[in-house]
């Protein structure tokens, strides 16, 4: 097991809900130092920690990523949280959202792998953690250019995964079912707090678990979706549906 104690971490996406809570867990870990980035800076909280260090980073924007990465050399774990949820179906969403959700949860992400790929390769042992999501298993329609997206990138994941494996490499997917931020706001499910699913998943990563499920909810649709893809793909339809 390879700790996360004294570990160079940058964790994508970090000014609120789970990438904050991660920030926080990291430094519990024992961290040496975490790169919290955010699109906006002014938004990102203060973590009264001198090992946090804030920077500003937009997945979307290639030229940043690349700016960013030739000054982070010394990281070793890259956790690429940041993302976007968008409501609407296939046939009727707008498609500025179905591209927006492409944009930034597959192509952001895959920039950021192919940027640190690299260096992290030269820091080995080292990882990479990619934020999916259960619906990558099955589409929820009335969120499906978001489930598009991360099944994309779960597939992308596993890619890398293999690509990586002897280089040094190990590559997690966190697939997260429901998380009481504000992704999720106004949902009425009993859903666990950021900082109790962040400190799982660092956990799980220690443990060197590769698919990680940080949930009661998630793994109750994985659990379905295991025994019969059919059956999830029920449980979402009954959903959309509100049967």
């Amino acid at each position: 097991m390879q700790t996360l104690k004294e570990k160079t971490i940058l964790i994508t996406g970090a000014n609120r809900g789970i990438g904050k809570a991660l920030v926080q867990a990291s430094l519990e870990k024992g961290a040496k130092k975490v790169y919290a980035t955010s699109r906006d800076l002014e938004r990102m909280p203060e973590f009264n920690d001198h090992r946090v260090v804030p920077i500003e980073l937009d997945i979307t924007n290639k030229s940043q990523i690349a700016e960013v990465a030739s000054k982070l050399q010394d990281t070793d774990v890259l956790i690429n949280n940041a993302g976007i949820l968008t409501a609407g179906t296939i046939l009727e969403g707008e498609w500025a959202d179905i591209e927006t959700d492409m944009k930034v949860n597959y192509f952001g992400t895959i920039n950021m792998m192919r940027e640190f790929a690299p260096m992290l390769i030269k820091n080995a042992p080292s990882r990479i953690v990619n934020f999916t999501s259960i619906v990558a298993y099955s589409p929820l329609p009335s969120i499906a250019g978001y489930s598009a997206s991360k099944a994309a990138l779960l597939s992308a994941t596993y890619s890398a995964r293999t690509e990586l494996a002897k280089n040094g490499i190990t590559v997690h997917a966190i697939n997260p079912g429901a998380i009481d931020t504000d992704m999720n706001k106004g949902s009425d499910w009993d859903m666990p707090s950021p900082a109790d699913v962040a400190k799982t998943i660092l956990d799980k990563i220690e443990e060197d678990e590769l698919d990680i499920i940080p949930e009661a909810i998630g793994k109750g649709f994985f659990r379905a979706w295991k025994e019969d893809p059919s059956k999830l793909a029920g449980i979402f339809h009954d959903l959309y549906y509100e049967e």
